[in-house]
């Protein structure tokens, strides 16, 4: 055998034990007992030691210095990209820090879970000071003498920096927060009201994935604190949440996560357990559960069959017409949590989080000082004090897991998702009257050849642009929202 089909075998082992260390991790926050969480801790830290031994082996370097690429096709040289990268980064965090992280930061979850239940703060600093600390030291491995945070978004979006995103957030904010104001001083959609069966509501998610196109033979949909999804290839997992008072936040989390798990499964299967047999950074990603979530899914015509589906589930909840629906399901509110934000003020939220971790990871925030920050910059930037921790600092998951970085990407998302939807309007331009039947499948489609089946064969703005044709940027973005809403509160 070649050096490259030996590095391949050896890196579809790899990618297959990641796979069983990230079923660990959703069985952590799906079904396991709360008294396995010290086990768990320790299981987590066995399987990332064994990982990071395999990431770093020394015959990796040597059969990476054996391959010329020149002789690999492109598939092939995006093979041997990804292996290099994930070599040469394993390989500046000493292992016994891989280890720690991952001990850590499975304890963190728990007992953030726990502290957000509680309403309790202090209870979860401790901790976070640990995962803080130890992921500083991790970011200074990887930035050899660099930016420690951009190091960090490298993890997530690779060649993205700091700088780029805090100029595109310049650039967002002020057209953001115009629009904000401006839908703010216009008079209101009416808010849903009733109560909805959290039975009924899961029967009605699993319909509403089926109509994204997941595929259950190879995924599952479970409830969770914060919905997330999991896995690749035929294993892709999804969990929700159910409010009584908000079915939305249960239908529109599900299609969100939906886009991801669609993404992961739709993949080429060629590529299954190899380096690009996933999505190819978290910005990609959260473009395709934005644009699965926001311009699909909280469309007017697909909006309009979800509400014929909630009258049938649900009877007479005091909406009369699809279109006041449409209003509803896009009405802007006052609101503290990111993943129920509406479209307008969705990314003032992943803005406060940027600046937030970018300063803790630098130094110039202490943990201890993290809930006064949070409060002030919200109150700052919406105009309300925070309530409750559970509303505040404790709402996300991803401080307590170590992924700090994470947050900005969710922006980069949504300017992503502008442009694929623009261009998905051009190549579809019956779009609406298939959705209006709940058939999303020409949308789903296109997404699928044009972008989804490379998983990480192309970079991530390279997939973009030739999925779009368009450079990426938040100008598509911007005149989505201000079109949508204006019409929407007739401004």
């Amino acid at each position: 055998m070649s050096a490259f089909e030996d590095l391949m075998g050896f890196a579809r082992d790899t990618a297959a034990l990641g796979q069983v260390a990230g079923r660990l991790g959703w069985d952590q926050e799906t079904m396991m007992p709360r008294g396995a969480a010290d086990q768990r801790s320790d299981e987590m830290a066995a399987m990332e030691k064994m990982l990071h031994a395999r990431r770093t082996d020394p015959k990796v370097g040597e059969w990476l210095a054996a391959i010329e690429p020149g002789t690999l096709d492109e598939v092939g040289q995006a093979q041997l990209r990804e292996i290099r990268r994930s070599f040469d980064r394993a390989s500046k965090v000493p292992a016994d820090l891989a280890v720690e992280i991952a001990k850590v930061t499975s304890k963190a979850q728990g007992q953030w879970a726990q502290a957000r239940a509680d309403e309790d703060v202090p209870a979860f600093l401790p901790v976070l000071e640990q995962v803080v600390a130890l992921k500083r030291q991790e970011g200074q491995a990887l930035a050899d003498g660099g930016d420690v945070y951009d190091a960090m978004i490298d993890d997530y979006e690779p060649n993205m920096t700091a700088a780029e995103l805090a100029a595109m957030f310049g650039a967002m904010r002020p057209r953001l927060v115009a629009l904000r104001e401006a839908v703010l001083a216009a008079e209101a959609p009416q808010r849903l009201k009733g109560h909805f069966d959290p039975a009924k509501q899961m029967q009605l998610t699993e319909k509403l994935a089926l109509a994204f196109g997941y595929d259950l033979h190879h995924g599952r949909i479970d409830k969770a604190v914060h919905p997330f999804s999991s896995g690749s290839g035929h294993d892709v997992r999804i969990t929700t949440r159910t409010s009584e008072l908000d079915p939305f936040n249960c239908f529109y989390s599900t299609i969100h996560e939906v886009g991801h798990a669609c993404y992961e499964q739709n993949v080429d299967d060629a590529y299954l357990l190899t380096p690009i047999g996933s999505g190819v950074s978290m910005g990609v990603h959260e473009s395709q559960s934005r644009i699965y979530e926001n311009q699909l899914g909280r469309s007017a015509p697909f909006s309009g069959w979800v509400y014929g589906q909630m009258r049938e589930a649900f009877g007479d909840f005091g909406i009369d017409s699809a279109e006041e629906f449409y209003r509803t399901v896009n009405r802007v509110n006052d609101g503290y949590i990111r993943t129920e934000a509406d479209e307008v003020q969705y990314n003032l939220h992943v803005m406060l989080r940027f600046d937030l971790e970018r300063a803790l990871m630098q130094g110039d925030l202490a943990v201890k000082d993290l809930e006064a920050a949070w409060n002030d910059r919200f109150h700052a930037d919406f105009g309300y004090a925070v309530d409750k921790p559970s509303n505040g600092c404790l709402q996300d998951v991803h401080w307590s897991v170590g992924l700090f970085g994470y947050f900005p990407t969710y922006s980069l998302g949504n300017v992503y998702a502008g442009c694929l939807n623009k261009a998905l309007r051009q190549a579809v331009p019956d779009l609406d009257a298939q959705l209006a039947g709940g058939d999303t499948s020409a949308a789903t489609g296109w997404l699928k050849e044009n972008l989804q089946r490379h998983g990480g064969l192309y970079a991530p703005r390279d997939v973009v642009r030739r999925a779009s044709g368009l450079e990426p940027s938040a100008e598509p973005l911007l005149d989505y929202l201000e079109e949508k809403f204006k019409g929407i509160y007739g401004l």
